[in-house]
């Protein structure tokens, strides 16, 4: 399926979203953010998608902002209300609430929103030749797209502020050592590596999977008596859904389950 400059392929499982955009670096514009948005909406409420995987075509993975686009609503006099930036709020949201297992697979550069759409994902996968960069303040502005709230549950807090303040370009390897990337492998490997993983995903138990997600979202803001209320309540959901109780069988039949995803 190809939506202007985002493909989407979906095989056992796993839905696979690429940014096809190259000579532009796959930045993203309004209408795509739009785009990406609404397919979020209807994959999330779709069973059928057991692991979302995003990647992008060429030599980044995401720009982050279309500068050109940007450029021409502050010529306008438009740049407090052309609505990029509510636009891009109303993706990352989806993105990091979607109820199964997420992958950044970073075939290059990652800039600005770019790094966002990364770490509002669950894994980050970096091919070898990837760079991860802030760039908000490169152009004078403080993170938006969630990247404030994201960073400081993934590294420490000077590795945070680093990452930041000086707007360095960071390799895979450096962005792994730092805790930004899960793991890195060769370039020429990504995409086989991404794809074994996210069948591993895809075979699990998606009803825990999405619950576990959800607790671990909410962890941070939460006393331990109000976890453990939200964690009794998912387990009874866990053992309701088809899954558990086909774990439950397998264990009594003395076999491996054979997850449905519901």
């Amino acid at each position: 399926m190809i939506n202007g400059d985002i493909r989407i392929e979906q095989r056992d499982g796993i839905r696979t979203i690429r940014l096809d955009r190259p000579s532009r670096r796959n930045s993203l514009a309004r209408p795509h953010l739009d785009f990406l948005t609404e397919t979020l909406q209807a994959d999330s409420a779709d069973p059928s998608i057991r692991c979302l995987v995003i990647t992008g075509t060429g030599q980044a993975f995401c720009a982050g902002a279309d500068v050109d686009e940007w450029a021409q609503a502050e010529a306008n006099g438009e740049l407090d209300t052309y609505g990029w930036t509510d636009k891009a709020h109303a993706f990352v949201k989806q993105l990091a609430s979607f109820p199964r297992p997420t992958i950044a697979a970073l075939n290059g550069s990652a800039v600005g929103a770019g790094t966002d759409i990364a770490f509002a994902c669950d894994f980050r996968i970096a091919s070898s030749v990837a760079s991860l960069r802030c760039g908000y303040t490169g152009m004078g502005y403080s993170p938006d797209m969630g990247g404030s709230w994201f960073l400081p549950r993934i590294a420490r807090p000077d590795v945070v502020k680093r990452f930041i303040f000086l707007n360095e370009r960071w390799s895979a390897h450096d962005a792994q050592a730092a805790g930004l990337v899960s793991e890195v492998v060769d370039e020429a490997h990504l995409t086989q590596h991404v794809a074994a993983f996210a069948e591993r995903l895809a075979i699990g138990p998606s009803v825990a999977f999405g619950h576990t997600k959800a607790l671990l979202a909410r962890s941070l803001a939460a006393t331990l008596e109000e976890q453990l209320e939200r964690e009794l309540s998912a387990g009874v959901a866990c053992g309701h859904s088809e899954d558990g109780q086909e774990a439950l069988r397998a264990s009594v039949e003395g076999r491996a389950p054979r997850f449905a995803g519901r």
